[in-house]
């Protein structure tokens, strides 16, 4: 009962010590699926089929997505922490590396030319820079329902809600990238469904800024599949260091390299 005041501080006691599947994991270091090797831990959570979440996390921040299922699709957006008009350009990431597939060693960066991540390690190779998340008007056609509280939310919504919370608009989304449902072109230009790689694999990015992370777990826009599928998505995040001149990333293009000299230099001018 929460007829009282009273009432309601016994019975939100009592529920204090119950826990879902789908939660962040507090302390992070409490998680039972710590990748290996890992101690010290900063972001641990499970996201829910339909489910979102954010976070602001230091420069030299290593991500990792987990696939458990197969049938994740993390679609993330990123974004300069410290002035979030820099955020992630989807048309940039994939000029720069000259490369339009996401894998290991991709950089994902902004339009001041800097990078925010980097992706550095894929075990999944089945992801996506072309068509970004589900909308409301995708949802409800395929669905019948797109509400971000329904059965079937769009990714766009939830989105919104996860940009809101960091005081940023539907203005401020831009395009996002997504990790564990591939497209691929084929010869006439058409997108082809790749699907997932299958249970298991994973993603780590590395934050070279302070970051802002926006993470989607919803079905891709293109998944054939008339039913709403999605799995959970693990996410771990814990402390490295940028990327380096001695990384092998930092010289794998002209362009890559510039790209990571301006974002150090934009690091080194604001103490980081």
């Amino acid at each position: 009962m929460t007829d009282t005041v009273l009432n309601a501080r016994d019975d939100a006691r009592a529920r204090g010590g119950q826990t879902s599947e789908w939660m962040p994991y507090l302390p992070a270091s409490s998680s039972p699926y710590r990748p290996a090797g890992v101690e010290a831990l900063t972001w641990a959570e499970t996201v829910a089929p339909g489910g979102y979440t954010h976070k602001i996390l230091a420069r030299g921040t290593r991500i990792r997505f987990d696939d458990p299922t197969g049938d994740a699709c993390a679609h993330v957006i990123v974004y300069n922490a410290l002035e979030p008009v820099e955020r992630l350009n989807v048309a940039d990431t994939v000029k720069i590396p000259w490369q339009a597939y996401l894998g290991a060693g991709h950089p994902l960066l902004s339009g001041d030319g800097r990078v925010l991540a980097t992706i550095v390690e894929d075990t999944s190779g089945h992801h996506d820079a072309f068509c970004g998340t589900s909308t409301e008007m995708w949802n409800q056609r395929k669905y019948g329902d797109a509400r971000p509280e329904g059965p079937s939310p769009a990714g766009r919504s939830l989105f919104v809600k996860a940009a809101a919370k960091h005081g940023l608009s539907p203005r401020d989304l831009p395009p996002s990238v997504s990790f564990f449902q591939g497209i691929r072109v084929d010869a006439d230009g058409a997108f082809e469904w790749r699907g997932s790689a299958g249970e298991g694999t994973s993603v780590e990015l590395l934050a070279e800024l302070p970051l802002l992370i926006l993470v989607a777990n919803v079905p891709h826009p293109l998944d054939p599949r008339p039913d709403y599928v999605a799995g959970p998505l693990r996410v771990h995040a814990w402390r490295t260091a940028p990327t380096g001149p001695d990384d092998d990333r930092f010289q794998a293009t002209p362009e890559a390299h510039r790209a990571y000299l301006n974002t150090i230099d934009y690091a080194e001018a604001r103490g980081l």
